[in-house]
């Protein structure tokens, strides 16, 4: 770890031993420091709170009206420049840097003298007055200092920083202080939902909380994680999804809704699945999935164009065209197009599966495999990862749409899409099922399949098989995950570069 006087930029490799046992001595001296600071009566953690006026950022902008005016600022000590009876340091409040020149001649000599026992990591407040120094470096010219509260840890030092991505996921803290760019991905996160909020509000959405805590576990493939409720003493599951409350709402006359939701998958982890991770519902009666692929696009040419300025933004070395009128292909021509394979060729069963013996595929096929399973095989091994620009899939085969409406002249496929992007689904959409009748028995196949794969408590919601024979409007829906559409519009790799504390195994 480095001394807040070290300005020798020459990168020292030090052994994990060595490391820990500068820690554990600069562990002591702060904590000495301490000490001697509450025997004084000069315990900074008693201060409650202190007279900021403005943001760095702010002075940096309004330098000019600001020039010798008298400010009051405060954050974290990042940088010290020890000159003897003058010195320069960096502090950092929420909005960025600034330099402060604390002088023995202006802030008195027990100040002065107080301060230079201070250390890199402290926060500060210093009053003062803005000047620009002879290099040109807009600056506070301290009045007085005073230590709002104690590192009692270093910082991570220049050249041995927080690099180890586990550990500044593990310690997002310290992440958020050792890197500051982190901290523009989840403002633009905050900007991002923001935006989404906005553009539904303004057509009429109503946002809406459904319930966490549910008394049963549905069909879906996903898996729950399950607790107990002690007072009701019955076991219960955080929910998978928020789609069947929402519709229980369209059920009871609301005609727009949408919720923002924290949804919890008993699940693996990879660069784009988290255990735990925010969702975006909604659902609109009287309209079907075509205005829902116009509703999505729109949203996403708004919210892109309104958050980073451009409706053309780089992911991952592909330029991605938001603005554009996104490709549609429905799922048969989607496979013929780039697997040169027609399903209509299909007659049976029998056939689907020998084309996937001719062309390869076996995940996802089995004996039992009918002609729409077979499609959706083809489609995830040779079209999802060819789907770089915004490209809406339509069509999808019953098999797996069990909440889809089939479509009339075709009963074998739903009225359902998904959008791709960059090769990974974006999100997923409906005409919503409203027939109460074939709803319940694509339940019960679910159940069984669930079970069957050992999921022994799942069960069939008969509370919204009920909700549906009062009555759902015809009625479109979507949902996709927040955090998707967050890692493309700041070129995030992983998932967990887009959750502040993602979802990490304890450490021993």
């Amino acid at each position: 770890m480095a001394d807040k006087n070290n300005n020798n930029n020459e990168e020292v490799e030090l052994s994990e031993e060595e490391l820990r046992a500068q820690l554990d001595e600069q562990h002591r001296v702060r904590l000495e420091k301490l000490d001697a600071l509450k025997a004084a009566g000069k315990d900074p953690y008693t201060i409650t709170k202190y007279p900021v006026t403005i943001s760095n950022k702010e002075i940096r902008e309004r330098f000019e009206e600001l020039e010798n005016q008298d400010v009051v600022i405060a954050g974290r000590i990042m940088s010290w420049r020890d000159m003897g009876k003058a010195n320069f340091i960096d502090v950092r409040d929420s909005s960025d840097r600034m330099q402060v020149y604390v002088k023995i001649d202006e802030i008195g000599e027990e100040n002065f003298a107080e301060f230079k026992k201070w250390d890199l990591g402290d926060i500060i407040g210093v009053k003062g007055y803005v000047f620009k120094t002879r290099r040109g470096e807009i600056s506070v010219h301290a009045k007085e200092v005073t230590l709002l509260s104690k590192s009692l840890l270093p910082l991570p030092e220049k050249w041995h920083g927080l690099k180890d991505k586990e550990e500044r996921y593990r310690k997002r803290y310290l992440d958020l202080i050792a890197n500051p760019d982190v901290k523009d991905v989840f403002v633009k996160r905050s900007q991002i939902i923001s935006e989404i909020r906005k553009f539904l509000d303004g057509h009429g959405y109503i946002e809406v909380d459904t319930p966490v805590l549910l008394p049963l576990e549905i069909g879906a493939s996903a898996r729950p994680f399950k607790t107990h409720h002690n007072a009701l003493d019955i076991d219960m599951y955080l929910r998978i999804e928020t789609e069947l409350y929402l519709k229980r709402l369209i059920v009871g006359g609301f005609d727009k809704v949408y919720e923002v939701g924290r949804i919890f998958r008993n699940e693996g982890m990879d660069a784009t699945h988290n255990p735990e991770f925010t969702s975006i519902e909604m659902y609109q009666a009287y309209i079907n999935y075509f205005d829902m692929m116009d509703i999505i696009e729109d949203l996403y040419r708004t919210v892109t164009l309104n958050v980073c300025g451009t409706d053309t933004v780089e992911y991952q070395g592909n330029q991605i065209a938001v603005g554009k009128p996104w490709e549609r292909l429905t799922m048969i021509d989607a496979v013929k197009k780039y697997a040169g394979v027609d399903y209509n060729d299909w007659k049976t069963d029998e056939d689907a599966r020998a084309a996937a013996k001719a062309k390869g595929v076996e995940e996802g096929v089995d004996e039992n495999s009918t002609k729409g399973n077979v499609l959706i095989a083809f489609f995830e091994a040779f079209v999802e990862d060819k789907l770089i620009q915004p490209t809406i899939i339509y069509d999808y085969p019953v098999e797996n749409s069990p909440l889809a409406k089939r479509k009339p002249e075709c009963p074998a496929f739903t009225e359902r899409f998904e959008y791709f992007i960059n090769g990974t689904e974006f999100g997923n959409a409906f005409s919503e099922l409203n027939d109460p009748i074939d709803q319940k028995e694509r339940f019960v196949k679910q159940v069984a399949a669930k079970r069957a794969q050992g999921g022994n408590d799942a069960q069939v919601d008969e509370d919204f098989v009920t909700a549906l024979e009062y009555g759902l409007p015809p009625t479109g829906g979507l949902g996709f995950g927040l955090y998707r559409l967050v890692m493309l519009l700041t070129n995030q790799p992983s998932i967990r570069d887009v959750l502040l504390f993602p979802t990490m195994k304890p450490q021993l």
